[in-house]
C-alpha cells in the first residue's frame, strides 16, 4: 500500500500517534502498534490484524487517481501534492474520533494530544505504558475523576457525550449509511460539535472526502489565496464547489503547506 507515514500521521488528523526514532507508535482498540516505513510501504509489529491497520489507512483510496484530480481542480493545491507524496486521510473509528473532537475545540494539535492522553490514562485499560481510549461506560463509571484530566470546559461536554452513547441516545454507528450532509446534520446535534469539527469528523471518521474543515488557517488561505471570505457555510460550499469530491485530501495539503519542506 502506498503510504508515508510522517505526513499521514504526524499531520493531526489523529492524536494517538507519537513518532519514535524512525518509527510510529500508536494505539488501534486495545493494541499497541509500531509502524515502520520501508520503500514499499511499512512494516507493522504489535497486532496479526492486517486488515484493520489497511482499513485504518483507507487502502481502497487510488492515491494517484485522487492526487491527479486534486490537481486538475486546483494548480496551487497541485505543487503542494508534489512536495508530500503518500499522505492519506484516515479511517478513525467512529465514536473515539467524536469524543476526541470534542476535546479538539479551540486547542491547538499538541493540547489536543495531552488531552487525549490525559483522558486515556485516566480511564482507559493500561496496555503497558500505553492506554487504551475509554469506552462510554468506562467514562460514565469514573466520571468524578475526570478534572483530573484537566480538559477545561470540556469535561463536562465530554461526560455528555459519553452518557447519550452508553443510553443509546446517540449511535455513533449509525451515521455510517448517511451522506455527507445528513451526517454533518446529525453530528451538529452532539454538544460540542461545531460545523468545523463536524467537517473533521465527517472527514476523517465517516470517510466523506468531499468535507472540507475551515478553521483559522484554512479561512486565511482561502481569503489570500482564492479571494474567497464570509461565513463558515459559505466558504465552505465554495471550496467543496471549488476542489471537487475529494476537497477533505486538498484541505490537508493546503493546511500544512507550511511544514512540507
Amino acid at each position: 500500500m502506498d503510504v508515508a507515514l510522517d505526513p499521514t500521521l504526524g499531520c493531526g488528523q489523529a492524536h494517538r500517534w507519537h513518532k519514535v526514532g524512525d518509527s510510529w507508535e500508536g494505539v488501534l482498540g486495545n493494541e499497541v502498534i509500531t509502524l515502520t516505513q520501508t520503500e514499499d510501504g511499512f512494516e507493522c509489529e504489535g497486532t496479526e490484524d492486517r486488515d484493520m491497520i489497511l482499513d485504518y489507512f483507507r487502502a481502497e483510496d487510488d492515491l494517484d487517481s485522487i492526487y491527479d484530480d486534486c490537481a486538475r481542480h486546483d494548480s496551487f493545491v497541485s505543487d503542494l501534492i508534489g512536495r508530500c507524496k503518500g499522505m492519506r486521510i484516515l479511517r478513525q473509528p467512529h465514536y473515539e474520533c467524536i469524543a476526541t473532537y470534542i476535546l479538539a475545540t479551540n486547542a491547538n494539535v499538541k493540547r489536543i494530544g495531552a488531552m487525549v492522553e490525559g483522558v486515556c490514562r485516566t480511564f482507559g485499560k493500561d496496555l503497558g505504558g500505553r492506554y487504551s481510549f475509554p469506552t462510554p461506560k468506562e467514562i460514565v463509571d469514573g466520571k468524578d475523576r475526570i478534572c483530573e484530566c484537566r480538559l477545561g470546559y470540556r469535561a463536562d461536554r465530554f461526560v455528555e457525550f459519553a452518557q447519550s452513547v452508553l443510553d443509546g441516545r446517540f449511535d455513533p454507528d449509525a451515521l455510517e449509511s448517511l451522506s455527507y450532509e445528513e451526517c454533518v446534520e446529525e453530528l451538529l446535534t452532539v454538544k460540542g460539535v461545531g460545523p468545523k469539527v463536524a467537517d473533521c469528523i465527517a472527514l476523517f471518521s465517516y470517510g466523506h472526502l468531499e468535507a472540507f474543515p475551515i478553521d483559522a488557517r484554512i479561512s486565511a488561505v482561502m481569503k489570500n489565496v482564492y479571494g474567497i471570505e464570509g461565513s463558515y457555510k459559505k466558504v465552505s460550499a465554495a471550496a467543496r464547489e471549488m476542489f471537487g469530491r475529494y476537497a477533505g485530501y486538498s484541505q490537508e495539503f493546503l493546511f500544512h503547506a507550511d511544514f512540507i519542506e
